[in-house]
């Protein structure tokens, strides 16, 4: 008898579906909250080698969009806290430009928005992108409906004050 942590052939069966049809959508949401698509790229595999360490448990019990969604935030989190720990080095590798986000004809508003603060992000990504409620979005987050409502008008008025937006969407 194979215990229940173990993967079994089905699982992995399902857990690749689940990979292959939400590849796509959750790097560019991981892009968006790390601001850069090759850190989204290492969050994204992180967490899904995560989830398939627990894939039988939340397959079963839960929703696995939301689970990932959810380890998404809290990766970049951690990622980011980590960042700020790290020390300054003399000199910094040669590298080409990894910021290089997936091409959109809103172009300027990807730029506002990576340039909003990581919770403001995280709530506009969750919300635009992601297109979850607010009640989805605050639990995803850890936080209160008010406290997401908040945020995001913070996150919106940033938004709406950037002169190259006013210029773009007029």
């Amino acid at each position: 008898m194979i215990p229940p942590s173990e993967p079994t052939e089905s699982s992995d069966a399902g857990y690749a579906a689940f990979v292959a049809a939400g590849w796509s959508r959750y790097l560019w949401t991981a892009s968006l909250l790390t601001g850069d698509r090759q850190h989204g790229e290492e969050l994204l595999q992180e967490c899904l080698v995560k989830l398939y360490t627990r894939w039988r448990r939340v397959a079963r019990n839960g929703d696995p969009h939301a689970y990932l969604r959810r380890m998404l935030v809290n990766g970049n989190v951690s990622r980011w806290r980590r960042w700020r720990r790290e020390q300054p080095v003399a000199e910094t590798p040669d590298r080409q430009d990894s910021r290089s986000m997936p091409v959109e004809p809103h172009d300027a508003l990807q730029r506002a928005v990576l340039r909003l603060p990581r919770q403001q992000r995280a709530v506009i990504v969750l919300r635009y992108f992601e297109d979850l409620t607010e009640k989805d979005a605050a639990a995803v987050l850890g936080c209160s409906v008010g406290a997401l409502k908040s945020t995001h008008s913070r996150a919106l008025a940033k938004l709406r004050a950037e002169s190259v937006l006013l210029e773009t969407y007029g």
